[in-house]
């Protein structure tokens, strides 16, 4: 397996682009059936899920808009338990179907919030997309309509999730190596 570092740390690939796009695919032959006709606003759960909603919005063929918010749980390797909004939203979301995409799920800590959040400002419906999802570590009970892939309970990086701010750039996905 091909191996990286970062920082200090050691990764080895585990999940090769062609495998990240053939499940963005699947996740917006998913949304063209459901979401057609319903004008949706998509929103990016910034800074790791740029990658995921480009690549996701090139594949799917009915109107919608985009827009960016700012969340942010993680120090390192681990999630610090918190979440702190560091940019919101500025469109009115009222009445709208929401998407809101993520790059990843593992407690569901994040997106709770966010759904809570949004909730309070009346949208029509609240639809979750996650390019992957950490069964084994979802403490939250919430509902993912749209998942890319399941994946263990591992600490990785690339294509739009990082190692203290590095290894976004990359377009496979790596484990770290303990």
């Amino acid at each position: 397996m091909k191996r990286i570092k970062l920082l200090d740390r050691e990764f080895e690939l585990s999940i090769p682009y062609q495998e990240i796009d053939e499940a963005i695919e699947k996740i917006a032959v998913k949304m063209n059936k459901e979401l057609a006709g319903t004008d949706p606003l998509m929103i990016c759960i910034l800074n790791g899920s740029f990658m995921f909603a480009a690549d996701l919005m090139k594949k799917v063929d009915f109107p919608c808009e985009i827009s960016f918010v700012k969340l942010s749980s993680y120090e390192g390797t681990g999630t610090t338990g918190t979440v702190k909004e560091l940019i919101g939203l500025t469109e009115s979301i009222e009445g709208r179907t929401v998407v809101i995409l993520e790059d990843i799920i593992d407690t569901g800590i994040t997106i709770e919030k966010i759904v809570k959040q949004l909730d309070g400002y009346k949208p029509k419906d609240i639809k979750v997309a996650s390019m992957l999802f950490k069964p084994d570590a979802c403490k939250a009970d919430i509902n993912v309509d749209y998942v890319g892939l399941d994946i263990p309970n591992d600490f990785i990086v690339g294509y739009g999730l990082d190692y203290d701010g590095y290894g976004r750039n990359l377009p496979d996905i790596y484990t770290v190596v303990e």
